[in-house]
């Protein structure tokens, strides 16, 4: 899954529309938009679009052994 198809499930789980989204961002939907199309999204995005949520946003590799890094 694409982190912009996680980014559409996260909207409809947490019941606010892209554009809503955008507006909670500080940006218009129509730049959203096409962040999300271009699948640009950095760290610094996620972090503020799970604050804009109000969800946890975790981002972590995790190593065989069970280690993260």
């Amino acid at each position: 899954m694409t982190i912009s198809e996680q980014i559409k499930v996260l909207c409809v789980r947490c019941k606010v529309s892209e554009a809503e989204l955008a507006r909670r961002l500080g940006t218009s939907p129509q730049n959203f938009n096409s962040k999300m199309k271009r699948e640009s999204f950095s760290i610094k995005d996620l972090e503020d679009i799970s604050k804009a949520l109000n969800v946890e946003f975790k981002r972590v590799f995790i190593l065989d052994n069970g280690e993260e890094v």
